[in-house]
């Protein structure tokens, strides 16, 4: 069948992914081919102290990321979509999004970014002895009350960005595995919920004079190739202003970032590996076993499927410096010359491969936010060198890019050295990868294990969400997730290894050293720098 009757037939599907600072649209075939993509720009908020965004924007974001995409079909093929064989919706894991008995928000939307729940975190990992990071979903809940905030008693659902956004287009509270792994513990085995840390739960809320119990507020646990709902009218007209789209189409589990991430590297099952480079950064392995101990930088969370997987998530990626890259092209325009941005970032990556493989002295750290893996709970963006250090612009750029691997190394040091996890492969994708060859270099010398990264890379979860959309409508006959993506996804498409480079390994372990070296001076600047 050709693409027009594919789309006139709805035999296609459609997968929306909330990025931090893109919201991205992309429609497949059931064979993984993009048909046509849309997008929408956003951009978190700082409100007082707190790192959010409104949710209306989301809203309107959504919209208009279909809107985008439904003009790229009816371009390309001259017929507009009315109906999908499926849809999924995916974003940012984690996070904290309260709604009371009427469905109205009641607090603001904290996003993963903030790590204002210290003294929940430590409390939750201790009751549970299972690792409860900053930014999970449990922990910003249980701060709120250990603050005392009003709004506490009142919560009737708690969401992330992705289980909302579905429940608003399906009226269904439910959520993926992997994205609910980011809100509380998960038994593997039951894919669902830890029973004996959701009783923990509830007693220490009784105990604390708030009687909420879990399950009637997070959303129900729900694996690949589940079914989810049923896109209704008002979701609908929610996601397409046109009022062309048609009510009905099933909808996949929402998942988050992480879960998309896996899906669309081919890394769900054990020994596997990906890493996803944005706004921030992670690195997924999964586990043919559990680990020795609980190591706080570690998140323990699972495959899209529900199979354990560890995670070295870093708050802080590519904001800095995207940041800097803005700079040079400030400067070009000071010059009188007009830079694509797309090219800019390629050459100044693609030079950064000239410079030395300790980068030469120095010393970025591109912390907008605090970093959980660093246990620094502040941002302050630093660039440090010494006299004697070589700045040029090609170790300015690939200190730079090192930097957005720093503190996903220290996790991912703790499983490959420390725990001694084995990793067969590791993938990456996002557009930290578009430029070919770069990324992927660093990647091997920081993880010293070979890196595939696919033509796919640049379509990033986006692309990954709309797989499983295609899983659930056309992709269960051909078995689990893992054999559909092995066999019918991924066999034909090429990928690119890059083994680990012994000079580029030993720069990296050097700069890494400094990396750990330099902590304190982030943690002074954080002290002196307050205006």
């Amino acid at each position: 069948m050709t693409p027009r009757e594919l789309i006139e037939q709805g035999k296609m599907a459609l997968g929306i992914e909330f990025g931090s600072t893109r919201i991205k649209g992309v429609l497949i075939d059931y064979d993984g081919n993009v048909l046509a993509v849309g997008g929408h720009e956003w951009e978190n908020q700082l409100v007082d102290g707190v790192w959010t965004y409104d949710l209306a924007d989301a809203d309107a974001g959504l919209r208009s990321c279909y809107s985008s995409l439904r003009r790229d079909v009816e371009e390309k093929y001259g017929v507009t979509p009315k109906t999908f064989g499926a849809i999924g919706v995916s974003a940012m894991m984690h996070g904290y999004i309260a709604l009371d008995r009427d469905d109205r928000q009641i607090a603001r939307f904290q996003t993963w970014r903030n790590t204002n729940t210290t003294e929940a975190a430590d409390e939750l990992t201790e009751l549970f002895q299972f690792n409860i990071p900053l930014r999970w979903s449990v922990a910003h809940l249980y701060q709120r009350l250990l603050d005392g905030e009003e709004h506490v008693k009142n919560v009737a659902s708690v969401f992330t960005l992705a289980a909302y956004m579905h429940y608003k287009l399906t009226g269904e509270k439910v959520i993926g595995v992997g994205d609910a792994a980011g809100m509380f513990p998960i038994d593997s085995d039951t894919i669902d919920y830890n029973e004996g840390m959701v009783q923990q739960f509830d007693e220490l809320f009784a105990k604390k004079g708030c009687p909420l119990h879990l399950r009637d507020i997070f959303p129900k646990v729900l694996a690949a190739g589940d079914a989810a709902g049923f896109l209704t009218e008002e979701g609908a007209a929610l996601l397409d202003e046109s009022g062309s789209l048609q009510a009905g189409i099933p909808l996949c589990p929402p998942e988050g970032d992480a879960g998309t991430g896996m899906t669309a590297t081919n890394s769900v099952s054990p020994r596997t590996g990906n890493l996803s480079a944005g706004t921030s950064t992670f690195a997924m392995v999964v586990l043919e076993k559990q680990l020795s101990k609980l190591h706080r930088e570690i998140d323990m969370v699972t495959t899209p499927s529900g199979f354990p997987c560890a995670m070295s998530h870093a708050n802080n990626g590519t904001s800095d410096l995207n940041a800097w890259v803005g700079i040079f092209r400030e400067f070009c325009g000071l010059m009188g010359i007009e830079a694509d941005m797309g090219k800019l970032f390629g050459t100044l990556y693609t030079h950064s491969l000239s410079g030395d493989p300790d980068c030469g002295g120095l010393l970025p750290y591109g912390y907008y936010s605090g970093e959980n893996v660093t246990f620094i709970n502040e941002g302050r963006p630093l660039f440090v060198r010494t006299p004697d250090s070589r700045f040029n612009l090609a170790n300015f750029m690939r200190a730079n890019l090192y930097t957005s691997l720093g503190a996903v190394k220290l996790g991912m040091d703790i499983l490959l050295k420390d725990e001694g996890v084995k990793l067969d492969r590791i993938m990456g994708h996002g557009g930290l990868f578009k430029t070919p060859g770069v990324m992927q270099r660093y990647l091997a010398a920081a993880v010293n294990t070979p890196v595939t990264v696919m033509a796919t890379a640049s379509e990033g979860g986006a692309w990954g969400i709309a797989l499983l959309a295609a899983y659930l409508a056309d992709g269960k006959q051909d078995g689990k997730l893992e054999d559909y993506l092995d066999n019918r996804i991924f066999a034909a498409l090429a990928g690119d290894a890059v083994a680990p480079d012994p000079k580029d390994v030993e720069g990296f372990e050097t700069f890494t050293r400094r990396y750990l070296a330099g902590l304190p001076i982030e943690k002074a600047a954080i002290e002196a720098v307050d205006w």
